[in-house]
């Protein structure tokens, strides 16, 4: 695209886009509200994206309060049999389509096997199983789940029936949906904008916000200092260093699934003594670096696995101790024996090869200069793409590397790849293998809590890894803009339909 041309469709986004001549602005009698969207085009709100933006037109079975609870959306109530793998779920009788059309079990059934046929190849063939009962209840059955997330959105049968399902991602139906949730489509400029409407039929409760304008680019300051948008969605904390004290604007952190991990390499002489794990952990001051990241000082610290619901009531993770590290170290025979500032055993120096990304590179330095401190030589080394880190974890052809762990339910990505048997970091510990393959098998709550807890007191004892830090989605929006809380209803676009006007005049 030339020059010419980036300015003329700027031009046509300030003049068409409400919102972009100064951010929020009254449409007809409600509240419009601009988002600054980080994704490159109009199909964010499909499921290739997989994105908060999907939930402004469709509801999920159900939806956390701003206690973390779940309550419902689409279901209105939900039933497990004994073993938890099967639930019988009851829908609302009252919620359409946007076009009128009433939403059903047999939308449900679609969805389902839609998401897990092989050639679409978002959900894995045969792991849930959906029976309907009746036009609003339906059972579902997965040993690895269940149908209590609420970030899962579900699609018009009616609509989608009839395309061919091998094409999926590319349907137009994507650029032009027809939820059944609080706003719908009104219209979009190619890779630059989507407007949404209130819809009148919302079952939940009509949205303070009427209007809702996502423009799609990379997160922005200029354009919410400017006033060309009211919410940045999604931002790096460090980006806000320089909004920390402006009484213009307020910040929410929601909490996410993924922690950023230190991983050693236990296959590697260096890293295959837990007391040796336990110095360089106790040598990381990780609350500090909350405080280096621009990250909320109230984040947990912890050193364990663990189910979600333990996130409250986490055992208390190793402090900072440089001077206990350094005796650990001492114990089991690294010294500075030719006085150079590296400890060494038998001539071999304590050093050692960090992989990262830029997204994991402020990390990397932080913990570089805290281990220099007990006589630990890291070396950090930049890759591109988490992918490339990712795959060097995965073949066992690292050191230590820095990348993101998410801490779900054992037959997921995460706890058997990390710490399982045969597992990518060659840690080997059977009782913990044993424990996360029965973990894998049930989804009963108590026997979940049972298992974590004894994992918890061998992590402890262990410390196979370093838990750096949650990571968070933090949002920026405007200081009128109320309704919001950190961290469970943080993110404005998710939570949009709670978003209330506290003060018109105030800017």
């Amino acid at each position: 695209m030339n020059p010419l041309h980036l300015w003329l469709v700027a031009l046509a986004i300030t003049l068409a886009v409400p919102g972009c001549d100064g951010g929020e602005q009254k449409r007809g009698e409600g509240l419009a509200v601009t988002v600054l969207y980080p994704t490159t085009d109009e199909r964010g709100l499909g499921p290739e994206y997989d994105s908060p933006a999907q939930f402004l037109m469709f509801l999920p079975l159900v939806a956390r309060n701003a206690q973390g609870q779940l309550e419902g959306r689409l279901a209105k109530s939900w039933e497990p049999a004994p073993d938890y793998q099967t639930w019988t779920i009851h829908l609302r009788e009252d919620v359409r389509w946007h076009d009128g059309v009433p939403v059903t079990a047999h939308d449900i059934e679609f969805s389902m096997r839609l998401l897990s046929r092989p050639d679409v190849g978002y959900l894995a063939p045969g792991a849930v199983s959906i029976s309907v009962l009746d036009d609003y209840a339906f059972t579902y059955t997965s040993s690895t789940a269940t149908p209590l997330s609420d970030y899962r959105t579900y699609y018009p049968k009616h609509l989608l029936e009839n395309l061919d399902p091998t094409r999926m991602y590319e349907w137009d139906f994507w650029t032009q949906p027809v939820g059944n949730g609080p706003y719908r489509y009104v219209r979009h400029l190619p890779k630059t904008m989507m407007e949404l409407e209130v819809n009148p039929d919302y079952v939940i409760g009509t949205p303070r916000v009427q209007n809702v304008i996502l423009k799609f680019g990379p997160s922005s300051l200029a354009e919410l200092l400017s006033g060309n948008v009211d919410v940045l969605a999604d931002v790096n904390p460090m980006q806000l260093l320089k909004l920390s004290e402006d009484p213009r604007f307020r910040r929410f952190d929601m909490r996410t699934p993924a922690v950023t991990t230190f991983y050693w390499n236990h296959r590697r002489e260096l890293f295959r003594n837990a007391k040796v794990r336990r110095a360089l952990t106790l040598a990381i001051n990780r609350r500090e670096l909350l405080g280096v990241l621009n990250l909320p000082p109230d984040l947990p610290v912890f050193d364990v696995i663990f189910a979600q619901q333990h996130w409250n009531s986490l055992p208390d993770a190793l402090p900072h101790d440089p001077e206990l590290s350094r005796r650990l170290l001492e114990e089991v025979g690294w010294h500075d024996a030719d006085g150079d500032g590296i400890r060494d055993r038998e001539g071999v120096p304590f050093q050692f090869e960090v992989l990262v990304t830029e997204q994991e590179e402020r990390e990397a330095v932080y913990i570089q200069n805290q281990l220099r401190e007990i006589g630990v030589q890291m070396d950090i080394t930049r890759r591109s793409e988490w992918v490339q880190v990712f795959h060097q974890i995965r073949e066992g052809e690292f050191e230590a590397a820095i990348s993101r762990f998410l801490m779900e339910l054992p037959s997921t990505m995460g706890q058997l790849r990390f710490f399982g048997e045969d597992n990518y970091i060659g840690y080997q510990n059977g009782r913990v293998s044993e424990l996360l393959a029965m973990g894998a098998d049930t989804q009963n709550p108590h026997t979940l809590d049972t298992i974590y807890l004894e994992l918890m007191d061998i992590f402890q004892v262990d410390l196979p890894v370093i838990f750096l830090h949650p990571v968070t989605s933090t949002h920026i929006v405007r200081r009128h803009l109320a309704g919001l809380s950190s961290p469970h209803r943080a993110d404005p676009v998710w939570y949009m339909e709670h978003i209330r006007l506290e003060d018109s005049v105030s800017r």
